[in-house]
């Protein structure tokens, strides 16, 4: 029997492949302005893990309540939804290619726990590090839809640019303020940033049966369930809650994440994990620069822009470089 799910994947195209890196870039700003929005969130609601953890869950879940309305009323997506789970069935969809929300729960807890802390920028830092590294392993296994692509010394070379870039951001800040804490901080960031480029591959591949919207929605269904559970554990830890703040675009955390899944979900096919994850990190750091800029009232200065320099060079080496390198699709 022929389901939806076992359908071919269809080319990316024309139009889509050359919109992919600015949209990417706007992904990549999208992801800096909610670690800022959960961030805030976070604080106005207590303190401690569970404050941090408690962000994340009315944030997936904000997101999440989105996305099932809007399904329930889109007969398109009601069988999307339906080819998932017929593709599980058939084993065409594989279990393992549906834990990409996990990666997302533990990067939006990452968020509320630390920026609050250390500050959009300084996230930013650990988080792109861990993306660049996590990428070139990603594509060099093939475990992305865009297929195999060798690691190469250039390709390295493309993935340093952006940690160069974010270091020469923020070194100033990251000098100052260098502590157990911020230590500790930062390697969660990382991790949180590696298992994004693997939670893009994984939507990658679910994206070419089902699309990038329920690849989206099932994304939130596993992390909000994963974060459900950790907020129960939080509550074991020391910390307090406040309640829930007035304040409207706290809230927005969720929508935001619904956007930049969704795009990076229907991106990364087009030109592969790296390309994607060197775009979204120069959004990022634009994205924090300005941020930064616009809380403390400062000025994104001469190496703020040096840093977006970087990751653009970053991004075009490795666009230069896939069309040699690219694997079977």
């Amino acid at each position: 029997m022929t389901t939806h799910a076992s359908a071919p994947p269809q080319a990316p195209s024309t139009l889509l492949r050359i919109s992919a890196v600015p949209l990417m870039l706007v992904a990549g700003g999208a992801v800096a302005v909610q670690s800022e929005v959960n961030g805030r969130l976070a604080t106005a609601l207590g303190d401690g893990p569970r404050a941090g953890i408690g962000a994340a869950v009315l944030s997936f879940g904000t997101g999440l309540l989105l996305l099932a309305l809007l399904t329930t009323f889109s007969p398109t997506q009601r069988r999307n939804a339906a080819a998932l789970i017929s593709g599980l069935r058939h084993r065409t969809i594989r279990p393992v290619e549906l834990v990409g929300g996990l990666m997302g729960a533990f990067l939006v807890s990452t968020q509320g726990i630390t920026v609050g802390t250390i500050g959009v920028a300084l996230f930013s830092v650990a988080l792109t590090a861990g993306q660049s590294v996590s990428s070139l392993v990603v594509d060099h296994l093939g475990f992305g839809p865009a297929g195999h692509q060798a690691l190469s010394v250039p390709r390295a070379v493309a993935a340093t640019f952006a940690v160069a870039a974010v270091l020469l951001g923020t070194g100033s800040r990251l000098a100052d303020e260098v502590s157990v804490q911020l230590l500790v901080f930062a390697l969660l960031a990382f991790l949180a940033g590696a298992g994004s480029a693997v939670q893009q591959a994984l939507n990658g591949r679910v994206s070419r049966h089902v699309g990038p919207w329920v690849t989206t929605l099932n994304n939130f269904v596993v992390g909000w369930t994963a974060l459900l559970v950790a907020f129960a554990l939080s509550l074991l830890l020391d910390g307090r809650l406040d309640g829930l703040p007035g304040t409207w675009w706290l809230y927005l955390g969720g929508v935001i994440g619904v956007a930049f899944i969704w795009l990076a979900a229907l991106l990364v096919r087009v030109h592969g994990v790296l390309v994607l994850s060197l775009s979204m990190i120069a959004g990022q750091v634009v994205g924090a620069q300005i941020i930064e800029a616009m809380m403390d009232h400062g000025s994104v200065g001469l190496a703020g822009y040096a840093a977006s320099g970087l990751t653009v060079i970053g991004v075009l080496l490795a666009l230069g470089l896939r069309p040699r390198e690219r694997g079977p699709a």
